[in-house]
């Protein structure tokens, strides 16, 4: 498997930012959001569908629900967490298939995954 921890760290910290932030800026608005809290919300989402991606290959995307604002963090941080549960057990060369069709391996989701996530900390920055 490649190494998650990259990942974990990234997740977390963004995590613990939006768990203490308060609502005034959760509200507010960030380029292509309509708020910092919708922005961790679809970087949960994208994170999800590649654990889903990853754990079951072909099936149906499930849409990670809004639990509001104040639960992004938490959201996230399950996202990524279990992301990187669901690449655990396979070798960084191993085909995934992401829930749009694209072709990828392990290693790919993972780097395209820590990648996002320094995207979206800067964004909401």
């Amino acid at each position: 498997m490649p190494d998650p921890a990259p990942l974990l760290t990234a997740v977390d910290r963004l995590a613990d930012r939006f768990r203490s932030m308060p609502q005034s800026r959760l509200a507010a608005p960030v380029p292509g959001h309509p708020s910092r809290a919708a922005a961790v919300l679809a970087l949960a989402r994208r994170l999800a569908e590649h654990a889903q991606a990853v754990e079951e290959q072909g099936t149906e995307t499930r849409r990670l629900p809004d639990a509001g604002p104040f639960a992004c963090g938490d959201q996230l941080a399950v996202a990524g967490h279990d992301l990187a549960a669901a690449l655990a057990d396979l070798p960084p060369d191993a085909p995934v298939t992401t829930q749009d069709g694209a072709r990828s391996t392990a290693a790919g989701v993972l780097a395209d995954a820590v990648a996002a996530v320094g995207a979206t900390a800067e964004l909401v920055a």
